[in-house]
């Protein structure tokens, strides 16, 4: 096998599963850490260095990172990442004084961003420390895009949004409100500005044009019935409610139906439960809420009887999985009763104010053509990010095109190839502070996940902005944080202090190491101690061992981190290594660490 090479931090990076899942690469280990030890100042400015919005969310990500936990491969169930995040933004202090400050000098370079959702105000906030001139043009009254007006406040209280969208725009953002872009071209042909940043989400819900449609005032478009639930234009929905569709966005719009006095509300979906969008806890949540998840049903028509609707008409299926797909037959045909249809199937991009003769080339999706790594149109100097780069994701994705997006326009700016991307660096620091003492805790807890706890049901709708989620307590949070395993502390091996004495070996709870003949990978993977389950996850192979020219090969997918083999070596062979990601941002580099070639760096 090939020696692995850790002198770069891909390998270790990558063993720290929830910080690779992550889209902005956040440091969860370390916050987590931070957060046992009642620093959550500190948690919060390291979560905000990477995710800029830790309240925001610690309430609402879609938690990409959990997944990945390898906790899930212990007990199944992930450490608690969001749940932990939003506790250091609810316990933490002021925190303004620990904001980048903003130099009074400027450099002279103007930006406009359009748009204000978390992708641009992410590039707002990389871009004012560098001294820019930065202008957010948002047609709406107040910032915060999709994130302020699609997710009600029973999950994202407003003054959540005010305060963390403060801290960007207090900075000496010139954020204009009630101020759409009308014409892209107009705004380049003025030449006031030296890049544009398009931040303006995916703000047209998906039609479902079927007979009935248009013969009725009951039939909504999601995105946009939520937005009007927001501004106060509909206070009041019919008693019986049908929502098409069945991601998050359906689920905020069952939920709120129900605060407006539905009392039947039904989610209806085409596929079974394995292929929902919906996040689980979206779910589970609904359905504690006495939402009807139904399946198997497609819809043919709305029912409109006189001009009023009174009901829905779907083909229902049976389902069955077949060589792990999904096999529908039909089975017949049924009406549900009800008196609003809420349509929650997707969204799409909207672009009706970007000319199309201004070199900008749209696909034949007539979404704009940008690329994935430098976000850069096809038009220089403007530059896509969140869901008017490719369609809708999430948050956090939003919040990692921005620092993306950033850099690029920060390199155009100055004058450098923005396709020179600063490159990722690492360190790495002993833990050891005696034979048997770590500067970390390596106990294992055995504490399950904690569970989030609700205000009661009645509560809940009596106030529509009654936030639902309490958060963790001190006791919930101490148990959670123990959970962790602490996989940025990396067992580090030193080939020549080894002596093959097998001690690591025997010590080793989970058999994670095994010391072989050299070989061919799959020759290897046969003899480890364990069976290598994870094709994802790498195997460390040293190089030749000094006694007998074997290897040491440990499987990174058993390992959780206990630090045995390092406290039962004799020669100090292993040790257990703080691995620190130098992630970079906007004119944030790192001495000695060469550029690398765009083609190697995913967004």
């Amino acid at each position: 096998m090939q020696r692995t090479n850790v002198a770069t931090p891909d390998y270790y990076h990558r063993v720290v599963d929830c910080q690779w899942a992550c889209p902005a690469h956040t440091d969860v280990p370390e916050y987590i850490r931070l957060i046992a030890q009642g620093r959550f100042d500190d948690a919060y400015m390291l979560n905000r260095k990477s995710n800029v919005f830790p309240g925001i969310l610690g309430r609402v990500c879609d938690r990409p990172c959990e997944p990945a936990c390898r906790r899930t491969r212990v007990d199944g169930k992930a450490v608690a990442i969001c749940r932990l995040k939003r506790v250091a933004a609810d316990n933490k202090e002021d925190i303004r004084d620990r904001l980048p400050a903003i130099p009074m000098e400027k450099n002279g370079k103007k930006v406009a961003l359009i748009g204000a959702g978390p992708a641009s105000l992410t590039v707002a906030n990389d871009l004012m420390p560098l001294g820019y001139q930065v202008t957010i043009f948002e047609k709406g009254p107040r910032a915060g895009g999709l994130m302020r007006i699609n997710i009600p406040a029973f999950r994202l209280p407003e003054e959540v949004l005010d305060e963390e969208i403060g801290y960007i725009v207090d900075m000496g953002v010139d954020l204009r409100c009630n101020t759409p872009v009308e014409s892209l071209k107009a705004l380049l042909d003025s030449e006031e500005y030296d890049a544009v940043f398009v931040g303006s989400g995916a703000p047209k819900g998906k039609e479902l044009v079927l007979p009935g449609r248009y013969d009725s005032d009951q039939i909504f478009i999601g995105i946009e019935w939520l937005e009007n639930i927001h501004f106060g234009h509909i206070d009041s929905v019919g008693k019986n409610v049908v929502i098409i569709g069945v991601g998050n966005t359906a689920m905020d719009c069952c939920r709120s139906a129900k605060r407006l006095g539905a009392n039947d509300v039904k989610v209806v979906a085409r596929k079974t439960r394995k292929y929902f969008k919906a996040s689980p806890w979206e779910l589970e949540d609904a359905e504690e809420e006495h939402v009807h998840i139904m399946e198997n049903l497609s819809p043919v028509r709305f029912v409109v009887e006189n001009g009023t609707l009174v009901g829905m008409e779907f083909e229902e299926f049976t389902s069955q999985e077949i060589d792990g797909k999904l096999v529908q037959e039909f089975k017949q045909n049924v009406t549900i009763p009800c008196d609003t249809v809420i349509l929650a199937i997707g969204q799409e991009n909207a672009f009706p104010w970007i000319e199309r003769e201004i070199g900008l080339e749209f696909d034949k999706w007539d979404v704009p053509v940008v690329d994935k790594i430098t976000y850069m149109s096809t038009r220089e100097g403007v530059f896509f990010g969140g869901d008017a780069a490719f369609g809708p994701a999430n948050i956090i994705w939003a919040v990692e095109h921005g620092h993306q997006a950033a850099i690029s326009i920060h390199q155009y700016c100055m004058g450098k190839p923005i396709t020179e991307r600063p490159p990722q660096g690492q360190t790495l620091s002993s833990t050891k502070m005696g034979l048997h003492e770590w500067s970390y805790s390596n106990n294992y807890s055995a504490a399950a996940r904690q569970k989030m706890v609700h205000i009661d049901l009645h509560q809940r709708f009596v106030d529509l902005s009654k936030e639902v989620e309490l958060g963790f307590n001190a006791e919930q949070t101490w148990q959670e944080v123990q959970r962790c395993l602490n996989c940025d502390v990396q067992t580090h091996f030193t080939e020549s202090a080894c002596i093959e004495c097998d001690a690591c070996l025997d010590i080793c709870p989970v058999d994670c190491l095994t010391i072989t003949q050299d070989g061919e990978e799959e020759q290897v993977k046969a003899r480890l101690k364990a069976p290598a389950l994870n094709p994802n996850q790498g195997l460390f192979a040293s190089g030749p061992l000094k006694q007998t020219g074997r290897i040491m090969v440990k499987d990174e997918n058993l390992c959780l981190h206990c630090g045995l083999c390092a406290e039962r070596c004799p020669t100090y062979a292993w040790d257990m290594r703080k691995f620190y990601l130098l992630n970079p941002h906007a004119g944030i580099s790192f001495e000695g660490a060469e550029a690398a070639p765009a083609e190697v760096v995913a967004p």
